[in-house]
């Protein structure tokens, strides 16, 4: 017969464990709506959801809506890279099922589960025994699961802890949603609506960063300017919203010559800058002379049934060769973009000390 203090322990644990799950689901509710940055969120639950679950490992999951698959975003207990390719499609094993379902998924005894999929245990070479599984949801739409895997206290499978922790999948599928909006905002306003590249609010802060008065620059930066040729006469000729399309053909020609740590921005109107991190100047040289003789060759809004024609004047200069600076370096290439129109358009102008255009 159990005495009565060993019922009183008994009695104590449970309510014990729901307050200290209740005080780190609050002080992580803080964290995570404190923040938008998505590796800080989830640096925030890894953190401190040991206070919260004990448990063997975790993860977050997250639903690539493109593939309609889970992608491990988080892993704790086991080695990230090991599942770092792993997808599981909707309705595949307990993670699947719960993300196609939208509803928590407790197993105490995974062997005894038709659902339970083994495919990480055999990847990875652990062992799962039991799982609980909630899902991410925003407005009844499924984001993502997390995992609490092999928890440590069998009071985790009781009503009044799925409460505490279906509050901590609100609060996290919250603190994400916000993030990806947060960064669907931002890439929007760096963004040009007319070609979807780069916007001049992206060029000015990248190029304020990236040449910061006092900061170790280990490589060359090159910027070109770019400017149409005669545009004037396509808009005249065929109006705003075909020459808009002819903007954007462009872009996407200009695009396809560079590589990926080149960006390219739509300065406004018919103008271009390209920059070329790491780049120094004759390999711009060479990249800008591509560029320009595939857009003298090409024909655009053969879609439309036309035949365009475009040209385009270039100028280039590069740090810290030829500038000290962000507007030093902008001037200096924009300049030798004007020597290109003055001497015929349809060229390439490179800045040089000895012989700077005039």
């Amino acid at each position: 017969m159990r005495s009565a203090a060993a019922n009183s322990r008994s009695k104590a644990r449970p309510a014990a464990l729901h307050m200290r799950q209740l005080m780190a689901c609050l002080e992580i509710g803080k964290a995570l709506t404190s923040t938008f940055d998505m590796e800080e969120i989830l640096h925030t639950v890894l953190s401190r959801l040991s206070l919260l679950v004990p448990a063997k490992n975790w993860s977050l999951l997250l639903l690539d809506q493109a593939t309609a698959c889970l992608r491990f975003e988080v892993v704790v207990g086991l080695a990230p890279e090991l599942l770092k390719e792993l997808s599981i499609p909707l309705g595949e094993g307990i993670a699947g099922t719960v993300a196609l379902s939208g509803e928590p998924v407790l197993v105490e005894d995974v062997s005894s589960d038709p659902r339970f999929s083994d495919k990480v245990d055999k990847l990875s070479g652990f062992r799962t025994r039991a799982l609980i599984c909630l899902p991410l949801k925003i407005r009844d739409t499924v984001i993502g699961v997390v995992e609490i895997v092999n928890p440590q206290d069998s009071c985790l499978f009781r009503p009044e802890s799925m409460t505490i922790l279906s509050i901590l999948a609100d609060y996290l599928a919250i603190a994400i949603g916000n993030s990806m909006n947060y960064k669907k905002i931002a890439a929007l306003s760096m963004t040009d609506t007319v070609t979807g590249y780069y916007n001049t609010r992206f060029l000015h802060e990248f190029l304020e960063n990236l040449l910061e008065p006092g900061r170790v620059q280990s490589s060359e930066v090159s910027l070109v300017f770019v400017d149409m040729d005669e545009f004037k006469s396509v808009v005249d000729t065929h109006g705003h919203l075909l020459g808009s399309k002819v903007l954007k053909e462009v872009a996407d020609v200009m695009a396809s010559r560079l590589g990926p740590t080149d960006r390219l921005v739509r300065y406004g109107g018919d103008e271009f800058v390209i920059l070329m991190e790491g780049c120094g100047k004759l390999e711009a040289m060479e990249k800008a002379e591509e560029i320009r003789k595939t857009l003298a060759g090409t024909h655009f809004l053969k879609e439309d049934g036309l035949c365009v024609r475009v040209t385009a004047s270039f100028g280039l200069a590069t740090y810290p060769q030829d500038a000290s600076s962000k507007e030093e370096l902008m001037r200096l290439a924009d300049q030798c973009m004007f020597f290109s129109k003055k001497r015929g358009k349809d060229k390439v102008t490179v800045y040089s000390r000895k012989q700077p255009p005039a």
